[in-house]
């Protein structure tokens, strides 16, 4: 695991649904993904991580997930609405 000081000042992005949002820390957790500006997504929806290798996982609202900085390039790991 890399410590705070390794990342300092780098950006980590959160993919929802096709739009990049800005995060400035390693780890998100479900909660902060359902307050981002746009999706505003409703408690009662679920959140869904799809891995590059196109499998899903349902996550539940106090998963944290550890994000790595700077925007990646092909498929990356997408959050959306179950």
């Amino acid at each position: 695991m890399a410590s705070v000081s390794e990342h300092a000042g780098e950006k980590f992005f959160v993919n929802v649904e096709g739009t990049e949002y800005p995060w400035d820390s390693e780890t998100i957790t479900v909660a902060q993904i359902r307050e981002l500006p746009d999706p505003d997504i409703p408690a009662d929806q679920q959140i869904v991580e799809e891995f590059p290798d196109g499998s899903e996982k349902t996550l539940n609202n106090s998963d944290v997930i550890t994000l790595k900085p700077g925007h990646r390039y092909g498929r990356a790991p997408k959050y959306k609405r179950g």
